[in-house]
């Protein structure tokens, strides 16, 4: 695979959540054609077959790149530690970068008001696969990649308007994208070395669009994702990661900002 100059993202480590379909899925592929021979994919996400298939693609493009594939809930602490034994088998010493893209996430239960959530057990489920388990896997990434001279360091968080604005019966996806851009800013403070995105995509044909339109309790949050669609404003994930590439490669901008798909 050749890769022309000033587009190459290095000999890389990419960690990707969530790679098994959408987001992700397309994240993986535009990544692979911006790293060096050399680099490798750790992918997790809890569809096995699926992260297989993502594999497959990615290797038909490249025969050469390694691509270790994790079937795990990241809401759970083993599967965290089988995404960080992964990442340590597939990382070489001539590796000269490790990227970490988060973008496992779940919608939650869209169809109902910030007053029917009086089950904390549910609450925390919620945050532990969508917040919690985003930390610690950054955490542990870091842990096992500390800084070390020659070595780059890409945190991204796939954020969302979300995390800025509140949206009517989305209490829970609002919650956690805006307790997660924050954790990011906060990191991007305590590590100056490494950088730190919060990159907001935008409304994308996914499985979440898909059920946002069908099942959000405010009509007129409702409405809106329904016109977007109808009228063709929804973007294609190879859209929107086609920006986050342009980001990646340019690398100017603040470490820890929240930067939206429509600002790039």
């Amino acid at each position: 695979m050749s890769i022309a100059a000033g587009t190459d993202l290095g000999r890389a480590l990419c960690i990707i959540t969530g790679a098994s379909r959408g987001f992700g899925q397309a994240a993986a592929r535009h990544l692979s054609q911006r790293v060096s021979p050399g680099s490798a994919f750790v992918l997790a996400a809890r569809s096995g077959n699926d992260l297989r298939s993502v594999r497959t693609e990615l290797q038909q493009e490249d025969a050469g790149l390694l691509v270790e594939c994790v079937e795990a809930d990241l809401a759970h602490a083993e599967a965290q530690a089988r995404v960080i034994a992964a990442a340590k088998r597939c990382f070489s010493a001539d590796m000269d970068h490790v990227i970490l893209v988060n973008n496992a996430a779940s919608l939650g239960d869209v169809s109902r008001y910030t007053r029917d959530f009086t089950n904390m057990a549910e609450v925390d489920s919620y945050l532990s696969l969508n917040v919690s388990s985003c930390l610690c896997l950054t955490a542990s990434t870091l842990e096992a990649f500390p800084q070390r001279p020659g070595l780059r360091r890409t945190v991204v968080n796939v954020s969302s308007l979300c995390a800025l604005q509140p949206f009517p019966s989305w209490v829970l996806y609002c919650t956690g994208k805006a307790a997660r851009d924050m954790m990011f800013r906060v990191l991007a403070e305590e590590e100056p070395d490494v950088r730190v995105l919060n990159y907001s995509p935008g409304p994308m044909d996914t499985d979440i669009y898909v059920s946002a339109k069908s099942r959000t309790a405010d009509p007129n949050v409702r409405r809106s994702f329904t016109a977007m669609w109808d009228q063709g404003q929804v973007l294609t994930c190879d859209e929107s990661c086609t920006k986050l590439m342009k980001l990646l490669l340019d690398d100017s901008y603040v470490s820890g900002a929240h930067v939206d798909v429509y600002d790039v």
